[in-house]
């Protein structure tokens, strides 16, 4: 396994969004969904392509948050310019998990407080 610096990690911009649209992509070479997620004023609403279809429906996809690289540059995914890359763990059958936020994270006596979109990883 390659090691990288604390420098190199730090250029990496993971981020928490919220998928806010969620679209069939027939033109994708393996079956995929076209997401629309948004990541807060700070870096706005971006457009991928997700081969997360064995485990996800779009219903289910809808309003879920997940972590994703927002500063790879763009690249072009047959019609769809994709602007971040949505990140998850493939299983052993090759399905993808989605890498997601802890969805309520409590303090000592403290109310649930959710992860705003855009937040980056510490």
């Amino acid at each position: 396994m390659a090691q990288i610096s604390w420098d190199d990690f730090r250029k990496v911009e993971l981020r928490v969004g919220t998928i806010v649209e969620v679209e069939d992509f027939p033109q994708a070479r393996k079956p995929a969904f076209k997401l629309k997620v948004d990541f807060g004023s700070e870096v706005g609403i971006k457009k991928s392509s997700a081969q997360i279809t064995d485990l996800y429906s779009k219903e289910a996809l809808l309003g879920k948050r997940v972590l994703a690289v927002v500063n790879f540059p763009p690249k072009q995914i047959g019609p769809l310019m994709s602007e971040c890359l949505v990140t998850g763990f493939h299983r052993a059958d090759g399905a993808v998990v989605l890498a997601i936020p802890d969805p309520e994270v409590h303090g000592d006596g403290e109310a649930a407080s959710e992860i705003e979109n855009g937040a980056r990883l510490a």
